[in-house]
């Protein structure tokens, strides 16, 4: 039978300092005296220093912004204002022509491929969208795709092409890492190259390569699974290295690339320093969601909380707050529940975690929490936190400085 547990999350964060925490939730509260729960903040002290961080640790090669860990323009526009950060990588194709039509930024790559008609339509109807927007394919049949589409005679369009960064030992017969591109060697990156090259209207302008299985999984927590996350990792982005330079020299014998892109917040230093990378991607950094608290080489300064309403007592040291189920994308399991950070002290439940409607809360802090009070969350993932909220409230010292709209405040829902 379940038992009513408390889930643990690792507790040697950075900003774990108890001191420190009652100190931000008091600033918090004071800047959010007049809002009405839920509300969702950004600290924009902590989210710059996030995005100075990364491009630190970028070591002089650009930063592209990935949007679906932000979904917020003005929080992209403050980010690519930083030193280091160039170019945003969207998610869709109608997300794409929306920030390049918002003057946000004029160097876009799509990350996936796209079968929206009516936004390719649009594409290669404006010059200035197709000028600063490259669309991702990894077969030739996504050319086929486009072809149909748009009909002969269209306008030029920007291509990317996508390797699998998946390591596969055992002579293959094991695969570690995501499921994307069913491009993996040099040779078969070489003829797509070949096969773009040889249509017309299109320009391959890059590539990319997102090694997941080092950028997307934690290695701190429990030591048996970081020490074989660590094993993996460590042969896994030697083979990738010499992979990844063996392709781009097989696609520049038919293109000239502007770009070779790679990485994520997990994987910048290490995706850097790859001779053959010209820049790399991050996003989920800015905010600082839990599910990096489990990575050791680096960890972002939780900078995106949302912020929800106790509303019952049901017995001694357990309160209950309305809604909380705000559960990230990915696998199924704990880590992907909010977690209550504000107060110090507080755990979701083993038998109901987060729920749509109520969520309780139980540890040392719950006893102290009375019917009104506010329990501040952070979210596993980034830029997810926006689908449930139209508003993020930035957070300068102690006031609100502005209230800006999330993708889903204009009225944008890309997926």
């Amino acid at each position: 039978m379940a038992t009513d547990r408390a889930v643990r999350r690792p507790a040697d964060h950075p900003v774990a300092d108890a001191d420190h925490r009652a100190a931000l939730r008091d600033r918090y509260e004071r800047a959010a005296a007049d809002l009405e729960p839920p509300f969702a903040v950004v600290d924009l002290a902590a989210f710059d220093r996030n995005a100075q961080a990364l491009a630190g640790r970028a070591a002089g090669k650009p930063v592209r912004l990935a949007s679906k860990s932000v979904r917020c323009r003005e929080l992209i526009r403050r980010a690519l204002a930083t030193p280091g950060w160039r170019g945003v990588m969207a998610y869709t194709l109608p997300e794409a022509l929306w920030l390049a039509d918002s003057g946000v930024c004029e160097d876009i790559l799509v990350a996936y491929p796209t079968t929206h008609r009516a936004a390719l339509r649009a594409l290669a109807a404006d010059p200035a969208a197709a000028g600063a927007i490259t669309v991702m394919v990894d077969s030739p049949a996504h050319l086929d795709f486009l072809d149909t589409v748009l009909g002969p005679g269209h306008a030029p369009i920007r291509l990317c092409l996508e390797l699998d960064a998946s390591w596969r030992p055992a002579g293959g017969r094991i695969h570690v890492g995501v499921r994307r591109s069913p491009v993996h060697t040099a040779a078969q990156a070489g003829a797509l190259a070949a096969a773009i090259a040889a249509r017309r209207g299109y320009r391959l302008v890059g590539l990319m390569a997102y090694e997941a299985q080092i950028a997307g999984l934690g290695d701190a927590g429990q030591a048996v699974r970081g020490a074989a996350i660590r094993a993996v990792q460590r042969r896994s982005l030697p083979e990738l290295v010499a992979r990844r330079g063996a392709a781009v020299a097989a696609v520049r014998e038919h293109a000239a690339l502007e770009f070779v892109n790679g990485g994520g917040t997990g994987s910048i230093a290490a995706t850097a320093a790859d001779p053959a990378v010209t820049e790399v991607t991050a996003g989920s950094g800015l905010y600082g969601p839990t599910l990096f608290d489990a990575y050791r080489a680096w960890r972002p300064e939780p900078a995106a909380f949302f912020a929800l309403p106790v509303v019952r007592r049901p017995g001694p040291g357990i309160a209950t707050v309305l809604g909380g189920g705000w559960i990230a994308s990915g696998q199924t399991g704990r880590t992907r529940q909010p977690t209550p950070w504000l107060p110090a002290g507080l755990a979701l439940t083993g038998t109901e975690g987060a729920g749509e409607v109520q969520t309780p809360v139980v540890g040392p802090a719950a006893g102290a929490l009375a019917i009104g009070d506010l329990v501040w969350f952070r979210h596993a993932k980034a830029g997810e936190l926006c689908e449930h909220v139209d508003v993020l409230h930035l957070v300068e010292g102690e006031s609100i400085a502005a209230a800006v709209p999330t993708y889903r405040g204009a009225g944008k829902t890309f997926l």
